[in-house]
């Protein structure tokens, strides 16, 4: 609530009129009345008003949660960031060498399989491994990705047998 205090309090001329206050100075003292209560009431219905509160409450938590997120993002894609840098710099250069040969490898023996298998192949059966090969195109980073990790995996596991 106001502090009357506070509040600049009109002049009072009571004792040169009598004692009895002029009309002027009860309009002073009423509109001072009016404004100090409607800052009373307005005071009162922000801490009533539960649903604004809980608006501002949520948006304060949901921007929180954003900035956290933005965050954790950012140090995610670093950390992965070093972790491939690393894999690159530990493996030897010959196998990274292999797994890339091996790769053109497979791509040049999967044309020519699928040449052969096209010109041999009927027509229906053309046609459903055409919607195959679209849906493999539309994937074609997870795969060549599992590809490559099995290439080195079996490099390794073949140069480890030699030993």
């Amino acid at each position: 609530m106001t502090n009357h205090n506070d509040q600049a309090q009109p002049h009072d001329d009571r004792s040169t009129t009598g004692g009895a206050p002029t009309p002027e100075e009860l309009r002073e003292q009423i509109t001072h009345t009016r404004d100090e209560l409607g800052r009373t009431v307005e005071a009162l219905a922000a801490k009533a008003d539960v649903k604004a509160q809980a608006k501002q409450k949520t948006a304060a938590v949901k921007q929180e949660a954003s900035e956290k997120a933005a965050l954790v993002t950012e140090q995610i894609r670093e950390k992965a960031e070093h972790a491939a840098d690393l894999v690159r710099d530990k493996t030897p250069d010959p196998i990274l060498e292999k797994a890339s040969r091996a790769a053109a490898q497979v791509r040049e023996t999967t044309a020519r399989a699928g040449q052969l298998a096209s010109e041999k192949t009927p027509d229906p059966i053309l046609e459903r491994a055409g919607h195959a090969a679209t849906a493999v195109r539309a994937n074609r980073t997870p795969l060549l990705a599992a590809g490559a990790v099995l290439v080195v995996f079996l490099l390794i596991r073949r140069g480890r047998g030699r030993k």
